[in-house]
């Protein structure tokens, strides 16, 4: 992984610590989501944004991982999988900027836009994401 990449991981690693305080999770589960944060991405080291969350999770599946489906369904709209873990891998993936600035929702969705395109299909999942993410009737306990 590039450099902004590993950026990107470790601040998505700590805005996942501070959004399970907000959840009130102990002192292992909110280092359960740091590790998870800092390797949802390893799928680029082998594919590229379309499959880099397969991957990834293919590969923590492969050394008996514990939130490798987290990894494996992140950022996909039509997840037939959710979790607790996984709804806050979403919200801080895509809050966090590829250079591991925390941007919110609008600036991560422009950032987006302008590298992939208004038309992209990368661009159009992640604006049903995020508003997916907005939603307070969209829990992961709902699914």
């Amino acid at each position: 992984m590039d450099e902004n990449r590993l950026k990107h991981s470790l601040a998505v690693a700590r805005k996942m610590v501070t959004l399970g305080k907000e959840y009130k999770l102990n002192n292992n589960e909110l280092q359960d989501l740091f590790v998870l944060g800092f390797n949802h991405d390893i799928g680029y080291e082998y594919g590229n944004n379309s499959n880099h969350g397969r991957i990834g999770g293919e590969i923590l599946k492969g050394n008996n991982y514990k939130y490798w489906k987290e990894v494996y369904y992140h950022g996909d709209i039509n997840a037939q999988y959710s979790s607790l873990y996984l709804e806050i891998l979403n919200k801080a993936d895509m809050q966090i900027d590829k250079y591991g600035n925390d941007v919110g929702y609008a600036k991560r969705l422009e950032d987006i836009k302008n590298r992939y395109g208004e038309n992209s299909i990368t661009y159009k999942n992640a604006e049903i994401l995020v508003s997916k993410l907005r939603s307070e009737n969209w829990k992961w306990k709902n699914i």
